[in-house]
């Protein structure tokens, strides 16, 4: 504990924090879903539940805007494979109006058809639990209500990097756009060995962007199927998808903008954010230019976070991040500036798709290390935090989680397979302890 359970008084801020969507086209050639037969750690590469992460993500806004937040913290990862396609229907969720979703002509063609053969992947025609039809409803259009608040992008691996490990490449980017799909297991391919999850602990990808790269080479040689190639399916560069996410956010924002919002540079997503008068939000952006799933701070970022802080005058401050600071590579000069700031209260992050909340207790009073699970792994779920004052003058956040709502049927049959999937985020225990997820965290005043 970081200051002693008291009376709360004024209501200083309410925010949500939404991360890891992973929107996804299901139906891209340029996914390695065979990878998944090879177990931890890259089990992920296939979910039974991946086309539908567009209605998840559908329920996630629902029960966001039922909350009334003055920000929505879009956590990072809001698509999956660093496609064009993916980042429109994933912008046209959150700001709201018609969502087009599928790829090619027609709508999905994936490793879920009933007519693989492949009895590995879950087809939902035929495989139990059996749900006919959730493909061909899974990409019929429909109309999101937007996030009806003000929100702010974090940058994830998976928003910039193909399958959240690759720089875009010739190679890469003509299976996206393409005909050709890697669906089956070329012969001898194995994992190396010894080979585990890097210590950024990400559970989206392997830890070495070779290893994929490799695979995929490797896979080419191999057998391939025929997909309908569709040119929407382009991969985007580290500027075009910032530039978008930027754009996208702040159009959304404007009319509702009630606090500054400056960003450090165009190349990289940081900035920070003003809520009211009481708290500001910092962002930084740790996802590797070279490639790579684990965070990695820049040299001039704590320059620019030690002027954040300066300038934040009397608000509490919340420091958000895609990747956990406390796993990113060069992170000590940043816990340097934020164990000696008084008014620092927490940092935030997502990434790893586990609910956690652990005290950092420091001279200058502490702040508590938070990270959100997933919307696309179980239990699918965003985090509240609202902001209180304290009688004592310290501050408390009020947290808890949100279950995606009024996504209808498809929403349901997600969910459940999320929490059947053998390889999935039930089995590692990512809904975390109680604590993890449902609590109030109290801090004392700022020294």
């Amino acid at each position: 504990m970081l200051g002693a359970p008291e009376r709360l008084t004024t209501e200083l801020a309410r925010l949500v924090h939404l991360t890891d969507a992973h929107v996804m086209d299901a139906s891209s050639p340029a996914r390695v879903p065979f990878l998944a037969r090879l177990g931890p750690p890259v089990q992920s590469t296939f979910r039974p539940q991946e086309a539908l992460t567009a209605q998840v993500l559908h329920g996630a806004i629902n029960a966001t805007r039922a909350q009334r937040p003055e920000l929505v913290i879009q956590g990072g990862d809001l698509i999956d494979n660093d496609q064009h396609n993916e980042l429109e229907h994933a912008l046209a969720l959150v700001n709201g109006g018609r969502v087009h979703l599928g790829s090619g002509p027609d709508g999905y063609h994936g490793v879920q058809l009933p007519t693989d053969p492949d009895p590995f992947y879950y087809r939902p025609e035929i495989d139990p639990p059996r749900h006919p039809g959730m493909l061909t409803r899974a990409v019929r259009p429909f109309t999101s209500p937007g996030l009806g608040s003000d929100w702010v992008p974090i940058l994830g691996d998976h928003d910039a990097l193909v399958q959240g490990e690759l720089v875009a490449n010739a190679v890469t980017q003509s299976l996206a756009v393409g005909d050709r799909a890697l669906w089956d297991m070329p012969s001898g391919l194995r994992l190396p060995a010894g080979m585990k999850l890097s210590s950024a602990g990400s559970s989206d990808g392997p830890p070495d962007p070779a290893f994929v790269a490799s695979f995929v080479q490797q896979a080419l040689a191999g057998p391939t199927v025929r997909v309908p190639p569709d040119s929407a399916r382009y991969e985007l560069t580290f500027t075009e998808v910032i530039g978008r996410m930027w754009d996208g956010s702040r159009a959304a924002a404007q009319p509702l903008l009630s606090g500054a919002c400056t960003a450090s540079s165009s190349e990289r997503l940081d900035y920070a954010r003003d809520v009211g008068d009481a708290l500001r939000v910092i962002a930084l952006d740790l996802v590797r230019r070279g490639g790579g799933s684990g965070g990695l701070i820049q040299t001039e970022q704590p320059v620019w976070l030690k002027q954040q802080l300066a300038s934040a005058g009397d608000r509490w401050v919340i420091v958000v991040t895609h990747q956990p600071l406390e796993d990113a590579t060069g992170a000590e000069p940043v816990f340097e500036l934020l164990d000696h700031a008084p008014r620092v209260i927490a940092a935030l992050a997502g990434h790893t798709h586990r609910n956690r909340i652990i005290p950092r207790e420091t001279a200058a009073g502490g702040y508590w290390l938070i990270t959100t699970c997933s919307l696309i792994d179980f239990p699918q779920q965003c985090r509240a935090l609202h902001i209180y004052a304290t009688a004592s003058g310290g501050v408390a956040i009020r947290t808890w989680m949100l279950d995606h709502v009024g996504n209808g049927p498809l929403g349901t049959i997600s969910r459940e397979l999320s929490y059947l999937d053998a390889q999935g985020a039930r089995a590692m225990h990512f809904s975390g302890t109680h604590f993890d997820r449902n609590a109030t965290l109290f801090r004392g005043a700022a020294a």
